[in-house]
């Protein structure tokens, strides 16, 4: 690693000197980094501040970090302006920040620092010039260009609450078209967290999601309300969008405290549903059965998949019966089944097959079917070396990854306003 580091390998480099200062090699260390930063290269000053602040020189971060701030990169300014308030300079991060409200991660960035600067009542102001009286985004495209109105009200909403105005929170988030962002639902956590449970209730039968529905389940299961959690999974009338959502979450529930078999009856009733057979929906139910003890019964339920489409089981699906053969003590079979699979030969099952012949102890023959595809298979390839001892060639197939061909653009240069579009 230490070879590696001097010639240029940026990942290396910051590995040795995380290693050399956690030896209390401070100096080497800063060393190592010291041509990464000189370049002045953000990532590489990051990784050194993030060293500095760990060895508790946190004013040496600063310094180091501050000037990539000051000359407007949005990323170094969202680093030091919590680096700053995190040792005692809130209100200096607060200053930093403050022009860059209209961008909606700087303004996330602000009203985190706006706590430790004793600032909520100025980032409250900042933010509310951005909430138009009589606008609010019809759609996800609305106001993309800066801080949107929705963002602005989910951040003066932490503001109220961390002022204790809690009410006051409410009200903001209910006037937002959408308070559901990657699957949590800020609106439900805040009733959650006050205790609000009659209202989140009411609130998670009226949306579609199924977000604030998880949250009041996630509360009642903490609080040991289990069949309560589970009620709130199996109700009858919920939105077309959460026909997934709630029986898959409601068999991890019923997984999660002792109750297999309910867990795999409620994922094979959705399955065996019209058009219910997602293949991510199969593999869950097919990992339940492998997790209790019950791979035959899912062997049987993928040979019921394939007969209901005509015999042909493509490898998205094809693919989840190999862990359960291994588990029925079938590795071997599972190992030629691969193989002779019409798409044994792709990139994509060479992932599998090697799996499987890694963990029949062949690991020479994993490493063969991986070196067919070194374009797409190149850091599986490496690690399969790496189990053989093999070093060197790991590092080579790493280093010298052959580039895939450019893929032909598929648009003819005409199109069409009217579906299909």
């Amino acid at each position: 690693m230490e070879s590696q580091a001097g010639q240029g390998e940026w990942f290396c480099a910051r590995a040795w000197a995380q290693l050399l200062g956690e030896r209390g090699q401070q100096d080497r260390a800063l060393e190592v980094l010291a041509p990464y930063v000189a370049t002045g290269w953000w990532l590489a000053a990051r990784a050194q501040a993030e060293l500095l602040e760990s060895w508790g020189r946190a004013q040496e971060a600063i310094a180091l970090t501050r000037p990539h701030a000051q000359a407007g990169d949005r990323m170094a300014l969202d680093f030091v302006g919590r680096l700053m308030a995190r040792h005692d300079h809130g209100a200096q991060a607060f200053e930093l920040l403050r022009p860059g409200v209209e961008d909606w991660f700087l303004a996330t960035a602000l009203v985190d620092v706006a706590e430790a600067a004793g600032r909520d009542a100025d980032a409250a102001a900042l933010l509310t010039a951005w909430i138009p009286v009589d606008h609010r985004c019809d759609s996800p495209w609305c106001c993309r260009s800066g801080l949107d109105a929705d963002t602005a009200l989910g951040l003066l909403a932490q503001i109220r609450e961390r002022q204790g105005r809690t009410d006051d929170a409410i009200a903001l988030l209910r006037t937002r078209r959408g308070t559901s962002v990657n699957g949590r639902d800020q609106l439900a956590e805040l009733l959650a967290r006050h205790g609000r449970i009659e209202e989140l209730r009411e609130y998670a039968a009226s949306d579609g999601h199924g977000h604030a529905a998880q949250c009041l389940a996630e509360v009642l299961e903490e609080r040991g309300n289990v069949e309560g959690a589970i009620a709130v999974y199996r109700q009858e009338d919920v939105a077309s969008t959460r026909r997934y959502h709630d029986p898959v979450l409601l068999a991890g529930l019923l997984s999660r405290h002792g109750r297999g078999d309910e867990a795999i009856a409620v994922m094979c009733a959705l399955v065996d549903s019209p058009g219910g057979a997602e293949d991510w929906v199969v593999d869950s139910l097919c990992t339940l059965y492998a997790e209790h003890g019950r791979a035959q019964e899912g062997l049987a339920h993928l040979d019921a998949l394939k007969e209901r489409r005509g015999g042909e089981e493509e490898w998205d699906f094809f693919r989840m019966r190999l862990p359960l053969l291994a588990d029925c003590g079938l590795l071997d079979e599972a190992i030629e089944q691969a193989r002779a699979h019409h798409e044994g030969d792709t990139w994509y099952a060479a992932w599998s097959l090697s799996d499987l012949l890694a963990e029949a102890g062949r690991t020479e023959e994993a490493v063969a079917v991986l070196e067919q595809h070194p374009t797409s298979n190149g850091s599986v390839l490496a690690q399969r070396l790496i189990d053989l001892g093999r070093i060197e060639d790991a590092i080579r197939v790493l280093q010298n990854r052959p580039n895939a061909e450019p893929a032909t653009d598929p648009w003819d240069g005409t199109y069409s306003n009217k579906p299909p579009f």
